[in-house]
C-alpha cells in the first residue's frame, strides 16, 4: 500500500506539472553558434525560460514571449545572420581609422548586405558573397572590371531565373559589376553559373537555359490542357526543342533606279572664228616694208561647241541582319496517356483504353498548344497506355467546423498530449484508485462482524437464536443472513466435493487451467 500510495504521488505530480507547463514554441531555426550564443545570454539575462534544440541551432521558448522576443532581440539587430552590414560603422572611430581600414569596413558591409539580401530569396538557405573591387592605378590606360563570386547552400535545387536573378541582384548593388562577371557556387561544388564574361562556354550555357525554359514551358502546357481532360496525374509528357545556336550577321545594299536625285550639273560653252588668206605667200610680202597686200580678204571659219555634265545620286539602302542564336529549328512531344476508370458491381476496378477518336482531339489540343508547323518538320506522338502505378486521389482540403478554427502543429500536439494525460489518469483512476477504495471499505466492515459474543462453546441453532434476540434488531439481520449464506455455501462445497469424486480427471484439469489463469 506504501509503494503504490508513492507511485501514485509521483504520477500525479508528473501529471500536474505536464499540463501546467508552458507551451514551448520555436523562436529561430538554423543559427549560427554566435548568433545562438548571443541569444542565450539574452534569454538568460531576462530570466526566460528556453530549450535548445539541434545542437543549438533551434531555440524554443514558451509561446507568450515569442512575438515580444522576437521584436526585442531584432531591436538588437539578433540574429545577425553570420555576417555583418552596414551597422559595422556604427560604433567604429572615424576620426582614428585610416582609408585602407575604411576601404576594407565598406567591403565587408557590401558583402554582409548582399548576403543578407540573398538569404531572403526562397530556397537560399546560407549565402557568401567575395567581390573584388579593384582599384585602378594612376597613368593606366586599362581598367580592371570588378568581380564577384557567391556560394550558396539551397533547399532543393535552383531554378536557372532564380540564378540569373542573383547575378542581377548583385550587379545592381556594386558599380561597375556586370552581371556575366558574377561567379554562383552551390554547397555540393555545382556551378551555377560562370564569371568568365568573354567565355563562349558561357553564352553556349545560357543558350542551354534558354532552351530548357522553352522546352519547360511547354511542357507545362501541354501538362495543363492534357490534366484538365484525362484528369490530373494522369498524363506523362515530354518534350524535345532543337535549337540553333549560330551566330549569323548579314549586310545588303540596295539601289533604286527610280528614286534619282540629281546631284550637280554643269555645263561648257565653246565658240571659235578662223581667218584664211586667199593670196599668195611671198618672202617680198612680208619683208619690212613692203607694199600691203591689196587682194581681196581672206575666208573666216567659225564654231561653236556646247556640253553639259550632269550628276545623279541614286538612292542607297544599306540593311545589316543580326539573327541571335538560339532559333527553334523543331520541336518534338510524346505525351502518355492513362485510360479510364470505373467500378464494377463488385466495387473492383476496371480499366477501360481511350478511343482512337479521343486521342486524335488530345493530338490537336498538343498541336495548337506547341504552335505545330509542319515545314519546319515538327512531330507529336500521343499513346494511350495504362500506367503501372494506381491513380491518386487528391484529399480534400477540410471544410466544415474544421476549417473555422485555424489550429497549428503545435496546439495539434499539445491537444494530443493533454488527451493521453487525461486517459492515463482515467485509467489509474479505473484499475488502480477503484480497487484500492473498495479493499478499504471492505475492512472497514469486517470489524462491525467480529464485535458478535463468541458463540463457539454453543452448539446448534438455539445458541445463535439466543445470542441474536440479545443482539438489536439490524445484527439479528445481518446474522441470519449470514447464516443463510453459510448453509448455501456449505451445500455447494458439498456437491462440488461429489461432483470431484465422480469425474476426478475432469476437476483435476478444470484445476490446472485454473492454475495457469493465476500465474498469467
Amino acid at each position: 500500500m506504501g509503494a503504490v500510495t508513492v507511485t501514485l504521488v509521483a504520477f500525479f505530480a508528473f501529471v500536474i506539472l505536464r499540463v501546467t507547463a508552458p507551451q514551448m514554441t520555436v523562436l529561430f531555426t538554423d543559427l549560427s553558434p554566435a548568433d545562438s550564443g548571443a541569444i542565450v545570454r539574452d534569454l538568460e539575462r531576462q530570466s526566460i525560460p528556453f530549450t535548445l534544440r539541434g545542437d543549438g541551432t533551434a531555440i524554443l521558448v514558451p509561446q507568450e514571449h515569442v512575438a515580444r522576443l522576437r521584436m526585442k532581440l531584432a531591436e538588437a539587430g539578433l540574429p545577425k545572420g553570420g555576417g555583418v552590414g552596414y551597422e559595422l560603422f556604427d560604433k567604429s572611430d572615424v576620426l582614428g581609422a585610416t582609408s585602407f581600414v575604411q576601404n576594407i569596413n565598406h567591403l565587408r558591409a557590401l558583402e554582409g548586405e548582399l548576403a543578407r539580401s540573398i538569404r531572403a530569396l526562397d530556397r537560399v538557405h546560407t549565402a557568401r558573397v567575395h567581390l573584388v573591387l579593384p582599384e585602378r592605378p594612376l597613368f593606366a590606360r586599362d581598367k580592371v572590371e570588378p568581380s564577384a563570386s557567391i556560394v550558396v547552400k539551397v533547399r532543393g535545387t535552383l531554378e536557372p531565373q532564380q540564378v540569373r536573378a542573383i547575378r542581377h541582384l548583385t550587379a545592381s548593388a556594386v558599380n561597375g559589376l556586370r552581371p556575366e562577371r558574377v561567379s554562383i557556387v552551390d554547397e555540393s561544388g555545382q556551378l551555377l553559373a560562370d564569371g568568365a564574361g568573354g567565355d563562349p562556354m558561357s553564352a553556349l550555357g545560357g543558350g542551354m537555359e534558354r532552351q530548357q525554359a522553352f522546352e519547360r514551358r511547354l511542357r507545362d502546357q501541354i501538362d495543363s490542357i492534357v490534366s484538365s481532360v484525362v484528369g490530373p496525374g494522369r498524363a506523362r509528357v515530354q518534350v524535345v526543342a532543337e535549337f540553333d545556336m549560330n551566330r549569323v550577321t548579314q549586310t545588303s545594299d540596295r539601289y533604286d533606279p527610280e528614286g534619282r536625285v540629281v546631284r550637280s550639273s554643269q555645263t561648257r560653252e565653246e565658240t571659235s572664228a578662223t581667218a584664211q588668206s586667199e593670196g599668195q605667200v611671198t618672202v617680198g610680202n612680208e619683208m619690212p616694208g613692203a607694199p600691203a597686200n591689196t587682194q581681196a580678204p581672206s575666208t573666216r571659219d567659225q564654231s561653236r561647241k556646247s556640253e553639259e555634265v550632269v550628276n545623279y545620286e541614286i538612292s542607297r539602302t544599306t540593311k545589316t541582319e543580326v539573327i541571335e542564336g538560339g532559333r527553334v529549328k523543331r520541336v518534338s512531344a510524346a505525351v502518355l496517356v492513362d485510360g479510364a476508370y470505373t467500378r464494377n458491381e463488385k466495387g473492383e476496378s476496371l480499366y477501360q483504353p481511350r478511343s482512337q477518336e479521343e486521342l486524335d482531339r488530345i493530338a490537336a489540343l498538343v498541336r495548337t498548344a506547341i504552335g505545330f508547323d509542319q515545314a519546319r518538320g515538327d512531330q507529336v506522338e500521343v499513346v494511350n497506355l495504362r500506367f503501372a502505378e494506381a491513380p491518386t486521389v487528391a484529399l480534400a482540403e477540410p471544410a466544415g467546423l474544421l476549417s473555422m478554427f485555424d489550429l497549428t502543429k503545435a496546439d495539434i500536439m499539445r491537444a494530443a498530449e493533454l488527451l493521453v494525460l487525461a486517459m492515463l489518469v482515467g485509467l489509474v483512476l479505473l484499475f488502480v484508485i477503484r480497487p484500492l477504495v473498495g479493499r478499504m471499505l471492505m475492512a472497514s466492515e469486517q470489524p462491525s462482524l467480529t464485535t458478535l459474543p463468541a458463540i463457539a462453546g454453543v452448539a446448534g441453532p438455539v445458541a445463535v437464536a439466543e445470542a441474536a434476540a440479545a443482539l438489536p434488531n439490524e445484527t439479528a439481520l445481518m446474522i441470519d443472513i449470514a447464516q443463510v449464506k453459510g448453509q448455501v455455501h456449505a451445500q455447494s462445497i458439498q456437491k462440488v466435493g461429489e461432483l470431484a469424486e465422480r469425474n476426478p480427471h475432469e476437476t483435476i484439469a478444470i484445476l490446472r487451467h485454473w492454475l495457469n489463469e493465476s500465474r498469467d
